[in-house]
């Protein structure tokens, strides 16, 4: 057929489709034959009953395809690993640190409403999407605002992704140094090349990550995605365990073979400057429901960002098998719930392990009991590989981000496929490697960025296309998604005052232990 003049929808498979995105014509049914010379079915479909139907055969006995790209060919299983994967990071070794400073009820009602406002934000990116029959986040920006739309939700996703996988490796560069220096108990000053974290960043990132960014389709990584997941229930299994064998208070470690009962936090104000009284022992063993302090605030960013999966959301739907938004909402709400109990778990009996003296990272915490404790070292094993692996699930967004902006007109070609993975990993791994604070300035990123993915974006998007014959702007539906974009600014000042206030201080990394 002769190429359309309109913005081209290029998908991971390849196959380029026009998405009639002028908008001045209203979305109809329309037949498109594709490259193979098969036909594709877009409806316009507001209420999203079509999406949610079966569909009956064509007339060559096979269904048509919905919307604009390929039939997935991902099970629903391995769809629920990929999305489980998306949501589930390194952010799960601070919720204990989180509900120390929150309390356990006061975090329980964060982490409920986080997970509700999460599902709900991807009602509203698959209602949208059902409306235009496009699973791109980059192009529905471009069907709500046209390219400053798809322009910015591709810099979002870029930079959102970027910062996420430079921590992941950041992460890597760090522990596993200190991992193999354990189980091989080696020298911590020897200059011995396995134990650099440079050298081992670069290791992983091209024997283990490089392989998995390189398949053509997301839905191939539902295997790694379910070992990662795995991974991370060993982690919950062993804090839980952990819990009924470590004391409180706990013997911190020696080297010179003594121990000592820690009885005073550094990082709370309320132990008297380091006075132990005859109950201190109850007055921190015991849980805490409800607590406010000077760290409380820094905890609702951790929390508000513990379900970002968004990015991910589309391309998942997309390679799903025969998808409807019923069924996509379904592998959402059963990911979400999921990860919703594992963090809980986990924070709640991580917390109720070291109670007011858990640390930021809740690993290093039990290192200061035996930093030689083999289970422990099998649990940061498995922690670093579930991280690696989740490396090549964020960076596919980031690459189609890249191809929607960059090359909006060229349809699938391995070597650009390969060229951009290769790019963007080389471009990750020397960021970590020599620029060490690059953290704190992804810190900034994120605050920006994942606030707009998760509640701006979405909620805009939402209100913008969905016809005003459908759903008028006063319709309670649209006023919610308002306030749904409202609430997603008030993170975003929020979280970016929280870290411009830490910077110009200066006491809170010493008295939090960020």
């Amino acid at each position: 057929m002769e190429p359309s003049q309109s913005e081209m929808n290029i998908l991971s498979n390849g196959k380029s489709h026009d998405l009639g995105d002028d908008m001045s014509v209203p979305m109809k049914t329309l037949l498109e034959e594709d490259q193979n010379g098969t036909q594709a079915v877009r409806y316009d479909d507001p209420d999203g009953v079509l999406e949610s139907a079966e569909f009956l055969p064509s007339g060559d006995g096979k269904k048509p395809i919905r919307f604009t790209d390929f039939e997935g060919k991902t099970s629903f299983g391995m769809s629920v690993f990929n999305l489980g994967n998306a949501i589930m990071g390194s952010g799960i070794l601070g919720l204990a640190y989180a509900m120390a400073n929150t309390g356990i009820l006061l975090f329980l009602f964060l982490l409920s409403a986080v997970a509700a406002l999460s599902s709900y934000s991807i009602h509203l990116l698959l209602k949208s999407s059902g409306i235009v029959g496009i699973r791109a986040y980059e192009q529905l920006g471009y069907r709500a605002f046209g390219t400053p739309g798809k322009m910015a939700a591709g810099i979002a996703i870029t930079l959102q992704n970027i910062g996420a996988m430079s921590s992941y490796l950041y992460i890597v560069k760090s522990e596993l140094p200190l991992v193999i220096q354990a189980f091989l108990k080696e020298d911590p000053n020897s200059d011995l090349w396995y134990l650099n974290g440079n050298y081992l960043v670069i290791m992983v990132s091209a024997s283990i990550i490089l392989p998995l960014a390189l398949m053509k389709q997301l839905g191939y990584l539902g295997y790694t995605s379910g070992f990662s997941l795995s991974c991370m229930v060993f982690f919950l299994s062993a804090v839980i365990y952990k819990k009924f064998q470590i004391p409180c208070p706990f013997e911190e470690f020696s080297v010179n073979g003594t121990a000592s009962h820690l009885n005073v936090s550094s990082h709370d104000h309320d132990y008297n400057n380091g006075l132990v009284h005859e109950n201190t022992e109850d007055d921190h063993c015991s849980p805490r429901m409800f607590t406010i302090n000077s760290q409380t605030a820094y905890t609702v960013p951790i929390l508000a960002f513990a379900f970002v999966c968004h990015p991910e959301v589309l391309p998942i739907y997309t390679e799903l098998r025969n998808p409807s938004k019923k069924k996509m909402q379904k592998v959402s709400n059963i990911s979400i719930f999921v990860m919703y109990s594992m963090y809980f778990l986990a924070a709640l009996f991580g917390y109720l392990t070291f109670y007011g003296h858990v640390e930021p990272e809740l690993l290093h915490t039990y290192s200061r009991i035996d930093p030689y404790d083999t289970l422990i070292l099998c649990v940061r094993v498995a922690v670093l590989t579930a991280v690696t692996l989740t490396v090549p699930i964020v960076l596919f967004p980031v690459r189609r981000a890249i191809q929607h902006m960059l090359f909006p007109a060229k349809s699938f070609n391995w070597l650009r496929h390969i060229a951009i993975a290769v790019i963007l990993l080389t471009l990750i791994n020397m960021l970590v490697i020599f620029a060490p604070n690059i953290l704190g300035i992804f810190g900034v990123i994120g605050a920006t960025s994942a606030p707009c993915l998760i509640f701006i974006f979405p909620a805009v998007f939402y209100i913008r296309i969905v016809p005003e014959d459908k759903e008028p702007l006063r319709s309670p539906s649209k006023i919610v998604a308002v306030c749904f974009a409202a609430l997603g600014v008030s993170f975003m000042v929020m979280s970016l005052s929280f870290i411009i206030m830490d910077w110009t201080s200066g006491t809170s990394h010493a008295a939090g232990g960020h």
